[in-house]
């Protein structure tokens, strides 16, 4: 049988997964991160983007966070997102649209600094987003 570490991924609305896995791969603030049974210990934030986990079966399941935190743990590793959606429950449409809305505000250089920001993370966030659907195509 393979090693397994528990996986909790959970936000502030819901779990959306919690279990045994043999691997878990997370887009974290420094890079792309690989995490196996026996991992050191981690704490390190999360940008947006996914988070593909291998159950102790073989299935795979993606989920889209939005941001938040990641916890490995010597038996249990941890995403506390500020945001987490099933992969195959995100919008494309949505995602377009809010890619689209973001880049037209900080075209037009009319906002201040502040909705620059705004608009700036909601384009990262549909962004990561549409790389999370195209992947799940592939």
């Amino acid at each position: 049988m393979a090693m397994t570490v528990h996986l909790d991924v959970v936000s502030a609305e819901q779990s959306l997964f919690s279990g045994a896995v043999t691997t878990i791969q997370v887009t974290g603030r420094e890079g792309e991160l690989g995490i196996h049974p026996g991992h050191a210990p981690l704490l390190t934030g999360l940008k947006p983007g996914m988070v593909r986990l291998v159950k102790a079966d073989s299935s795979e399941e993606v989920i889209y966070v939005a941001g938040g935190t990641l916890e490995v743990q010597p038996q249990t590793v941890t995403v506390l997102a500020d945001v987490a959606i099933r992969a195959e429950e995100l919008d494309e449409q949505a995602a377009e649209e809010a890619k689209r809305e973001a880049q037209a505000q900080m075209a037009s250089g009319t906002s201040g600094e502040l909705d620059y920001q705004q608009a700036a993370v909601q384009l990262e966030e549909a962004l990561a987003q549409l790389r999370v659907i195209r992947q799940l195509r592939k």
